[in-house]
């Protein structure tokens, strides 16, 4: 059977994270910190990383960390599930990317140190950026939400996540899409949602949805369906609690099972909430505050994982 959950991630130490413009434009949880300077904001994210790692390491999760490029000019190289992702047949994907100062951060010396440095067995690579020129976009495993073990692939349809590319991704990959529209509330408008993690996580287990932003009610049903049938527990939460990145959380192995989240994530949640996921899993949660802030993404943005086999 194939696993759900690993114990090793990917994830990019910064050194020029900041707000970046070009995705402000339909990520809507991104802002602006008023009175910080972007070294200021960027000596805070990295303050931030390295207490998570610390958390994530004590916790025994196998850490793999690439620096990032200074030169690049990459402010969101922080969050690499995005741009790549690590399966068991050793396949290696790319994906393509909306902003364009974030197709830098497809890094093929990482992809070469997986193999010759840490030994990790890669049969493949899969690109699929060349699928910017026509302007369609898939950011991996923040567009695609994936049931693993089941094969079930979960993607909100936004500008950066096109049908058309879930289904070749599916295709390729021999999972079953479920396509769906998510919204939230900006400005008085019920606007797309820009990546599925943001409001749902699968585990192995247990799934944290905020079924609330899934309008349309046959979309909704479906969703909630193919959980069930797929036999885990549906663990809701309000569109207010998605809001803090209450559903941008990831599950991993360490010395034990971890759901893995930021501390605005978990101090959001309802002891009834923490209770049910306590039922399968311990919690890991360190404060995310100005790389949520300023990047618009959380603790599962930032990690990559790797499901690769070792030589």
């Amino acid at each position: 059977m194939i696993k759900q959950i690993t114990d090793t991630i990917i994830m990019i130490r910064p050194v020029r994270f900041r707000y970046n413009e070009e995705t402000a434009s339909n990520n809507y949880y991104q802002k602006h910190l008023v009175g910080l300077s972007n070294d200021d904001i960027q000596h805070g994210a990295l303050e931030e990383f390295n207490n998570f790692v610390k958390k994530l390491e004590k916790a025994g999760v196998n850490v793999i960390i690439f620096d990032d490029i200074k030169e690049a000019n990459t402010p969101d190289s922080i969050f690499p599930n995005n741009w790549i992702s690590f399966h068991n047949n050793g396949v290696v994907t790319l994906y393509p990317m909306y902003a364009e100062n974030r197709r830098k951060e497809r890094r093929r010396d990482i992809i070469n140190s997986l193999s010759n440095d840490f030994s990790f067995r890669i049969n493949e690579i899969k690109d699929f950026s060349c699928f910017e020129k026509d302007n369609k976009f898939l950011e991996g495993t923040g567009s695609m939400v994936l049931d693993r073990t089941h094969k079930i692939c979960y993607a909100a349809i936004s500008v950066r996540t096109d049908t058309g590319l879930v289904n070749k991704f599916c295709n390729n990959f021999d999972y079953t899409p479920i396509c769906f529209e998510a919204k939230q509330n900006v400005n008085g408008h019920r606007m797309p949602i820009y990546h599925t993690n943001v409001m749902m996580c699968v585990a192995d287990q247990f799934v944290i949805i905020c079924l609330d932003s899934i309008d349309d009610k046959l979309h909704r049903d479906n969703v909630s369906k193919s959980i069930i049938d797929s036999g885990k527990e549906i663990i809701e939460i309000t569109e207010d609690q998605k809001n803090k990145f209450a559903g941008n959380m990831l599950q991993v192995m360490g010395n034990k099972t971890y759901l893995v989240m930021s501390n605005s994530a978990y101090d959001t949640l309802l002891d009834k909430q923490i209770r049910k996921i306590e039922n399968y899993c311990s919690i890991i949660y360190s404060s995310l505050d100005i790389i949520e802030a300023c990047g618009g993404g959380s603790a599962r943005c930032m990690m990559a994982e790797v499901f690769l086999t070792k030589k």
